[in-house]
């Protein structure tokens, strides 16, 4: 596993975290950012929840970071691996900012990303693969979270798809849009 930024995308339902906890699976310590907060009279979110927290080792610690997922990742130690499942959380908690504060939270994100030595795994929820969204704020989680998506990935080490249960390195098969 390289060290550095190692992004996991793809659909719902596809894999993703699975795959992000499998790839950080030999590690001895493991730091969970659980960006998404507790959702009121949803219980097929409290399912996923559940699963995610069954699944997860129990010597792995579990952070839930809220709207300071920069400030958190800062105060992890840069040697201890960290998982932050998912970009959709930080995404939707910033859904009220201008673009001028979003690029701002994006950049502290990337900052704090890049003064990590160890693995650092994220989860990332692709959109925009089907419907256009109906409403204006979901037309800018979309377009923000695949904007997120493409300036992390200039600074991975590895990035990986997984769809309908399969992991596609794309490091090693894609080609860099121009």
């Amino acid at each position: 596993m390289p060290n550095g930024l190692i992004l996991v995308s793809g659909p719902s339902r596809g894999g993703k975290s699975r795959w992000a906890e499998h790839l950080l699976s030999s590690q001895d310590t493991v730091t969970y950012l659980a960006t998404s907060t507790h959702r009121l009279n949803d219980p097929s979110w409290d399912e996923r929840i559940r699963l995610h927290r069954e699944r997860r080792p129990s010597h792995w610690q579990l952070r839930e970071p809220g709207s300071k997922l920069a400030e958190c990742i800062r105060e992890e130690e840069a040697s201890q691996p960290l998982l932050i499942d998912a970009l959709g959380g930080f995404t939707a908690v910033h859904l009220d900012c201008n673009d001028l504060q979003w690029e701002q939270k994006v950049n502290e994100l990337i900052h704090s990303l890049l003064t990590r030595i160890r693995p650092t795994v994220i989860v990332v929820e692709e959109t925009g693969w089907g419907v256009v969204p109906a409403t204006k704020i979901g037309g800018l989680f979309r377009d923000r979270q695949g904007w997120l998506a493409q300036r992390l990935e200039q600074h991975a080490a590895d990035s990986w798809l997984v769809i309908q249960g399969r992991a596609v390195n794309l490091s090693q098969l894609g080609i860099l849009v121009p």
